[in-house]
């Protein structure tokens, strides 16, 4: 007996108490989305709306309970042996990548409320999925070993396919998630394996351990040490839709109803980017030699064949507005890329240029996917050639959409686009890569031209209509869903403050978001 004492004093706890404050705003988002899928069985048709409004209460709890860890110093299910070691940690970079998310999908479900009773798609899943989705893409930047990264990355992702083809018997829709599962789960794949060598090498998951131990690879394991950080990256530089993983990008957002495609331009691409953060910074820093010049190019090639791409899009083309909106956001994917490049010259501090930039491209771009939802109410087929005039149709959302394409070209009164530009071609300069600070200014200057030639378009005179499809399109007008206009209106007042008090998101790039 005596033995078994000392034996029990001796081996640590298992058992470790669950910080509950620091994980509620993903458990509040998964709990709310099983409520959701659970009264979809009992609450009858006419009813079902309120399933959409139950989903956008729970998200806004969720978003606010991010309040009351503001200090980013809280972590949990850390390792009894090596409390350092966790694999959920709440600290500033957390808080401020799952405001985005939440915030971002509580946009997006706004924009459902009308859409998922316009389309007849089945409430209850679609709640479901948009919410399980939210609840991934807001663990991921909690999670600080690399199984727990997997399984945050593949919680975001699966729910996506089945909301990208919701719109039953819409082939674009269908082949559009068809294509999307194929290329994710192949890169998932690679993710894993690449997962598997680095464990294989480091005899960790932790990121932290595997940070350490990769400083001392045994030359035998080297290569196979190397192998894993590089197959490791490809899954999440697939999320960030980073060339030449873009592919599945604009048949994806054609193909999906409008608020899901604006999910996967914001929140889709902040996980990506989250977990390409978390596993070069923290855990592959030895290794920055590979993944720094690696995603240097990866940055030039992929702003560069997007907004190449964005250039070629006709007027006139049905889902051309869609389709510009897809390569453009391949395009800010290079942006964003550029501060992760650069932390592997530098200090992981210039991963926080990343961070602010995609605040201020998740306002901006959800926006201009608003806008276009309530343009396609009455223009269905998303041709940019239907925004012509937009602004006597309709003078708030036109305006509201100007506003976001200058933010998004960087132009004045865009002031946040313009100052975010600045700070990603600042980290560039300062990590000494000249020649992508020199790309990019010349990404920046293409883009100047589909950003302002769609702004010049809404102020032009509207063409002639026949009386009765004028009549029948005033009438529609008139019919605008107050859960949209709420969308564009909280999207283009948080751009306009942002624009006049820009340090609220620069911050951001200036300080340190990871405890030193």
């Amino acid at each position: 007996m005596t033995a078994l004492t000392v034996l029990a004093a001796e081996t640590p706890s298992l058992v470790q108490a669950v910080d509950w404050l620091a994980i509620a705003p993903v458990v509040i988002t998964a709990a709310v989305g099983l409520i959701v899928l659970v009264a979809d069985l009992f609450v009858p048709e006419r009813a079902k709306p309120a399933l959409g409004w139950i989903s956008v209460a729970g998200l806004a709890a969720a978003t606010a309970t991010l309040l009351p860890l503001r200090a980013g110093d809280r972590s949990t299910f850390c390792l009894t042996t090596d409390p350092a070691a966790c694999s959920y940690v709440a600290d500033h970079f957390t808080l401020v990548i799952q405001f985005l998310v939440l915030a971002g999908a509580l946009v997006t479900a706004l924009l459902s409320v009308t859409a998922v009773r316009d389309a007849r798609m089945p409430a209850g899943e679609y709640w479901f999925l948009l919410l399980s989705s939210a609840a991934g893409a807001a663990l991921l930047p909690a999670s600080r070993d690399l199984a727990t990264l997997i399984v945050a990355l593949e919680v975001a992702s699966l729910p996506a396919f089945a909301l990208v083809g919701m719109r039953r018997g819409d082939r674009l829709s269908s082949e559009a998630a068809l294509k999307f599962f194929l290329s994710s789960v192949t890169a998932t794949a690679v993710s894993l394996m690449g997962v598997s060598f680095v464990y294989a090498a480091t005899g960790s998951l932790h990121l932290t351990q595997v940070a350490d131990r990769l400083e001392d690879v045994p030359g035998q394991l080297d290569t196979l040490a190397m192998a894993g950080v590089a197959l490791t990256l490809v899954g999440f530089a697939f999320k960030t839709a980073a060339v030449p993983f873009h592919f599945w990008v604009p048949d994806t957002y054609v193909g999906a109803p409008l608020p899901i495609a604006g999910y996967l331009s914001v929140i889709g691409k902040a996980v990506g980017f989250t977990g390409l953060i978390l596993v070069t910074v923290i855990a592959f820093p030895a290794y920055s030699e590979i993944w720094g010049p690696a995603l240097a190019v990866l940055a030039a090639l992929t702003m560069t064949l997007g907004n190449a791409a964005a250039l070629r899009q006709s007027a006139d083309r049905p889902n051309s507005a869609v389709r510009l909106l897809a390569w453009s956001s391949v395009g800010q994917a290079g942006y964003l890329l550029v501060p992760i490049a650069a932390a592997a010259y530098a200090d992981r501090d210039q991963i926080g240029a990343t961070v602010a930039y995609a605040l201020m491209y998740a306002v901006v771009n959800l926006g201009a996917f608003a806008v276009a939802a309530l343009v396609a109410r009455t223009k269905p087929l998303n041709r940019i050639s239907d925004y012509r005039g937009l602004y006597a149709e309709r003078p708030a959302a036109a305006l509201s959409l100007a506003f976001f394409l200058l933010c998004l070209a960087g132009l004045p009164p865009g002031i946040i686009g313009l100052f975010a530009k600045v700070t990603v071609f600042r980290s560039a300069v300062d990590a000494g890569l000249a020649w992508l600070a020199v790309i990019m200014a010349v990404n920046v200057v293409i883009a100047l031209y589909y950003y302002l030639r769609w702004t010049a378009l809404l102020f032009r005179a509207p063409e002639a209509v026949e009386g009765t499809e004028a009549a029948e399109g005033t009438a529609a007008r008139t019919k605008a869903p107050w859960p949209v206009t709420a969308a564009i209106a909280v999207t283009a007042v948080t751009a306009v403050v942002l624009s006049g008090a820009p340090q609220l998101v620069l911050r951001v790039a200036s300080g340190s978001l990871f405890p030193q």
